[in-house]
């Protein structure tokens, strides 16, 4: 029989997750030129794309698409948690858009695992809840979800 994985699949399984565990990613400095640019081709509402007319804004200036900011929450995640063997998302809960992010806002990444179920019909695979928030450096929340994933277990090895 075949192995279903090739040894390059991440090696943490269900088994290995603990509620409570937690990480942080790297920071990293958003610009304004990718918000500008993000927004054109994905969300092209003026105070994501236009300097000028965005200072008329409730913001008073350009701020990244949420959009943008869940693909840069996802790039981050998949720093501090590519060791896991997900299956795949399959939704999120209580998500936030607390505050606007702006060029020159240094973010970051943090997760915690809040709860850990096997399913009842799919020995292959468990339901991981975790909480994420994009964070700015001086701590404040911009975005925050719980997001809820499917994750191999051991026995997925075996098939």
């Amino acid at each position: 029989m075949t192995k279903r994985y090739a040894a390059a699949r991440p090696h943490r399984r269900f088994e290995d997750l603990t509620v409570g565990e937690s990480r942080r990613s790297t920071s990293r400095t958003v610009t304004l030129e990718e918000i500008v640019d993000f927004a054109r081709q994905y969300d092209p509402q003026w105070f994501h794309t236009d300097p000028e007319r965005a200072k008329q804004s409730v913001f008073g200036e350009v701020v990244a698409s949420g959009i943008h900011v869940l693909a840069l929450w996802r790039q981050m995640d998949h720093e501090i948690n590519s060791d896991i063997d997900w299956v795949c998302g399959i939704g999120w809960d209580e998500l936030r858009l607390k505050r606007a992010i702006r060029a020159g806002d240094t973010i970051h990444v943090t997760s915690r695992i809040v709860s850990l179920n096997p399913s009842a019909t799919r020995a292959d695979r468990g339901t991981a809840m975790t909480r994420y928030a994009v964070v700015l450096d001086d701590g404040t929340e911009a975005v925050t979800f719980t997001s809820i994933n499917l994750v191999y277990t051991r026995a997925a090895q075996e098939h």
